[in-house]
């Protein structure tokens, strides 16, 4: 299957929603925000997407229940969404935000809502955490999973508390080099997962797969 054990779930959400692209997201947020501003910020998005992650990962199979979704049909549709976020990244392309809407009078809430799609409620985020619980019915992988996506959220966090005085004055040139990068990695996760779903279905990969 796609994650075989703690260690491969961790490092899928470490690349789809790790340091390198949440460092990128509140970069975009530093302009025009106190350092103080980015860690309160850091702090509320971080709660926010643990426990997205929690809910998730304890209610996968409930989840794909009501909406009658298959293991395979998830795994298709989430290696397709990998690849072609990972193609749009490489080229430079941030699917999802939106840096040109109507500002909230909060600047907290303001942040969230900036922050709701690339990294709180990550369509690639949440696709890995259903893969990841789907792949056993145990309960203690299933906690194994919400716990390392939490574990990848507390990191966000601290990697964001920590530079946050750094990020007025950083160029976003480097991160975005550390994001085309990290978009070839999103590729090969994806066609990954794309291939697992087609085996689940029944067809006949090579050998050396």
């Amino acid at each position: 299957m796609f994650v075989f054990n703690l260690g491969s779930a961790f490092i899928t959400f470490f690349a789809v929603v790790g340091p390198p692209k949440t460092l990128l997201a509140f970069t975009r947020l530093a302009g025009t925000r106190s350092t103080e501003e980015l860690r309160r910020l850091a702090a509320w998005s971080t709660v926010v997407s643990a426990l997205i992650g929690l809910v998730l990962g304890f209610g996968a199979d409930e989840l794909t229940t009501l909406f009658h979704i298959s293991d395979q049909s998830l795994q298709l549709a989430g290696g397709a969404i990998f690849f072609v976020y990972a193609v749009a990244l490489v080229f430079g392309l941030h699917l999802g935000t939106d840096g040109d809407g109507e500002h909230l009078a909060n600047p907290l809430a303001d942040g969230i809502r900036e922050l709701l799609l690339p990294y709180i409620a990550s369509p690639l985020a949440i696709t890995a955490v259903l893969v990841a619980s789907l792949n056993r019915d145990d309960w203690g992988w299933k906690a194994a999973v919400a716990g390392a996506y939490v574990g990848v959220a507390v990191l966000n966090y601290l990697c964001v508390a920590v530079l946050a005085p750094l990020m007025k004055r950083t160029h976003s040139t480097s991160l975005e080099v550390a994001s085309r990068l990290l978009g070839l990695l999103l590729a090969a996760v994806g066609v990954e997962l794309f291939l697992e779903g087609l085996a689940g279905l029944g067809v006949h990969l090579p050998a050396g797969h």
